[in-house]
Formats: structure tokens, sequence, C-alpha cells
């Protein structure tokens, strides 16, 4: 016990010395992707505009867009990891957490998968689906209230979790079938997009984090 409190009084002192904060999630291994301020590490291409901060979240509300992580971390390439997020939507809103995707001007992300974000749109597919793939119809959030979803990739397969409760385990098999349009709807490795679904949707996010995993 002794030892760990000598151990933290160090590290106190070193971030005091740096000017570098440490939150007790890094010691984890859980690294921010998001610093509460700005939008430093993330890029969009048309309607950039639907993606601001307020009141240190990443606010989403607009057209058609999509928001890119392609900061240091990993330099922006994931393969195995842990993901998580707080978010918030408000009612009839619609977005969704992309996965080893790739970075796109325009248009609706071609690459890797969707994780769900919607409690109340007229979609059926509620938070929390691997949209197209493993689709449910309950909803395990409400809207207005902050709800954490985790996303987690090993190898092949992918647990998605939304306030700790397992909505979808997943093993990609060996030749996934997909429909035209879809066939790189499948695992390699990328970079996490946010969804800004249509001009009526408006999502929060906040605390972003992700652990690399061998």
């Amino acid at each position: 016990m002794a030892k760990n409190l000598i151990k933290y009084a160090w590290l106190l002192l070193l971030c005091i010395g740096t000017g570098t904060i440490v939150s007790a999630q890094s010691s984890e291994g859980w690294i921010s992707l998001f610093n509460g301020k700005n939008l430093d590490g993330w890029k969009v291409g048309n309607n950039a505009s639907t993606f601001s901060i307020e009141d240190g979240t990443i606010k989403v509300a607009g057209p058609v867009a999509h928001l890119f992580y392609m900061g240091d971390v990993e330099n922006h390439d994931f393969k195995n990891f842990e993901f998580k997020a707080r978010v918030m939507t408000r009612p009839g809103s619609n977005s969704g957490i992309y996965i080893h995707t790739r970075y796109q001007e325009d248009g609706w992300p071609k690459y890797g998968y969707e994780v769900q974000v919607n409690n109340s749109h007229t979609d059926w597919k509620r938070t929390g689906s691997l949209y197209n793939i493993v689709d449910i119809r309950e909803n395990y959030a409400k809207d207005n209230e902050w709800y954490t979803e985790y996303i987690k990739v090993q190898d092949k397969r992918i647990i998605v979790k939304i306030n700790d409760v397992v909505v979808v385990d997943y093993t990609q098999p060996e030749h996934p079938t997909r429909k035209e349009g879809e066939e790189n709807r499948v695992l390699s490795h990328g970079t996490f997009a946010l969804q800004g679904h249509d001009p009526k949707s408006v999502i929060f996010y906040k605390d972003i984090m992700v652990k690399p995993l061998p």
C-alpha cells in the first residue's frame, strides 16, 4: 500500500511539473481521443458545420456528415481495441459510431462497421446494433440521458455494450456474405468516425476513449 502511495505521489508531482494531467483511467490503458475543447485530431469533409463543441462535448446537428478521428493515437489506425464514449440523444435522433473505417470527403463511409446510435428515430434498428449485420429492436438507452456505448474488437469478434449490458456479440465468419454496396462492411483495420445523419438529429458525445489491444 505504501509503495502504491509513493508511486502515485511521484506520478502526481511529475504531472504537475510537466503540466500534464493524467486521468485515473489512463493507468488502465485508456487514452482520450477528444480534449473537450476543440476538434484537434478530428477531420470532417463536406458539411463540417454539422459538428461543433458545446459545453465540453461534440455536438452533432446538421446535414449528413462524418467526423473521422485522424489524430496521433496509433496513427489513427486501429485493429484490436476497446472503445467507449458517453452519448446523449435528443428525441427522434439518429447517429452512429464507425469502426475500422477510412476518411471520406463525402457520403456514407464505405469501409468498416457502423454501431448504431438511435433510441427513438423512425429507423427501428436501435442503439448498439451492428448496423445491417446484427440489428436489435430493444432500447437499452433513453433520449435526453447520458449513456455509455462500448465497443470491443478482438481479431474477428465484436462485442457491443450499452451501459455495461452486452447487446451484440458477433464473430465475423471467414467468408462473410454482404449485399451489394456493403462488400467492405468487414473487419480489417482503420479509424473511428461519428455520424451526422440528418438535420433533425441532435446528438452529443464526450469522454471518447480507446484502449489499443495486442
